[in-house]
């Protein structure tokens, strides 16, 4: 065999090996596979267990994919969890039981595999205010609002229950919460949830409430009714209140109305600081991209 001399690289292509550009395509391919991959197994699990049990399974399908999604590629730092487990015990929490008596209890081996703690500063409250508050922790992610957490990001828009009758779950015929169907398995669980997270909140914590509306704060909501009294002084010593407004609707209630001086005295005789802002400006500009023409964004921008 005939010797060849190499010749040196140039000082301006690579001196050998795979160039950098490349590798960095290369890693970007691959994690683009990986992330298709993970994408085809839940929808292929979809399939499945719609083709095999029926549509019953629509809501485990869910349940499981958004498990697998969020520890997955999500937050990969949850990876651990097994989320078949987790799975069945939400299963477990209501399956085959009456759909009006369901307990805190029965979620509490849920509760048990999928811790998820947030870090201190960071909780986000909310109430009448969805749509804004998760487009807002959509690009500020170091805030986590409940439905950011595994167990909100599972349950986020979904209705289930069970029937003594029969072991499958039930999403389109569900009991509406009423006087005498108190307990329904998807109001026990975000109670459930909503007092986890609100107990497990510390430092600085916020809240984001609708102005627009006659009553930002009600002790009729999630947040008034649970969420405000499961806070723990011992942790959190500053509850910071943003009083948002629609950009193209009347304002109807601001910092200094009643339902908010209500919302300050509550806070307050827990022995927890309390501040107000109307029309926090991060969250302001988020609206206003959508209403740029309008005075107050022209005047804001």
């Amino acid at each position: 065999m005939a010797d060849y001399e190499l010749s040196p690289a140039s000082e301006d292509g690579p001196r050998g090996g795979t160039s950098r550009p490349v590798r960095v395509g290369l890693i970007v391919c691959l994690l683009v596979i990986c992330i298709m991959a993970i994408v085809i197994g839940y929808l292929g699990y979809l399939v499945w267990a719609q083709r095999s049990s029926g549509p019953t399974d629509y809501v485990s399908g869910i349940v499981l994919g958004r498990c697998l999604s969020f520890t997955r590629i999500a937050r990969p730092e949850l990876r651990d969890k097994d989320c078949k487990k987790i799975l069945d015990a939400f299963k477990s929490a209501f399956v085959s039981k009456d759909p009006c008596s369901i307990t805190r209890e029965d979620y509490q081996p849920l509760i048990n595999l999928t811790a998820d703690p947030v870090p201190c500063d960071k909780s986000l409250f909310w109430s009448r205010s969805k749509e804004l508050v998760h487009e807002y922790t959509g690009i500020q992610k170091e805030m986590f609002t409940l439905e950011d957490t595994l167990l909100g990001y599972m349950g986020d828009g979904l209705t289930w229950c069970g029937d003594p009758r029969t072991s499958e779950i039930k999403h389109e015929s569900c009991p509406h919460r009423n006087e005498t169907c108190n307990s329904t398995a998807t109001y026990v669980f975000w109670n459930v949830i909503s007092q986890k997270f609100a107990e497990s909140a510390c430092g600085t914590v916020y809240v984001m409430l609708n102005g627009s509306r006659d009553t930002p704060f009600s002790k009729a909501s999630t947040f008034g009714g649970v969420e405000i009294f499961n806070l723990r002084p011992e942790k959190v010593h500053t509850l910071q209140a943003w009083v948002m407004h629609n950009v193209e609707a009347v304002s109807r209630d601001t910092c200094s109305g009643s339902s908010i001086r209500e919302l300050k005295s509550i806070v307050e005789q827990r022995k927890i600081s309390f501040e107000c802002y109307n029309d926090y400006r991060p969250a302001r500009f988020i609206q206003c991209v959508k209403h740029s023409s309008h005075p107050t964004c022209r005047a804001l921008l």
